[in-house]
């Protein structure tokens, strides 16, 4: 999953991976969870599930304005 964020955003978003316990697996962007994969079945997302979280993300970065040069 981090690899697909990554080739999709670059260096535009930053992606850390962290073991929890008990088989964890959330992610969170700017400090909102956006997937845990506990209140989803206890699955890992699939490409589509992935692909609408890239979506999330899209969003979220496009609302943010962009940086003076």
């Amino acid at each position: 999953m981090a690899n697909e964020f990554f080739s999709t955003f670059g260096g535009d978003t930053g992606v850390s991976l962290t073991p929890g316990a008990n088989g964890r697996f959330e992610v969170y962007l700017d400090g909102e969870k956006i997937f845990d994969r506990k209140e989803e079945g206890n699955i890992m997302p699939d490409l589509i599930r992935v692909r609408k979280l890239k979506q999330v993300i899209q969003s979220k970065l496009e609302a943010v304005p962009a940086a003076a040069d």
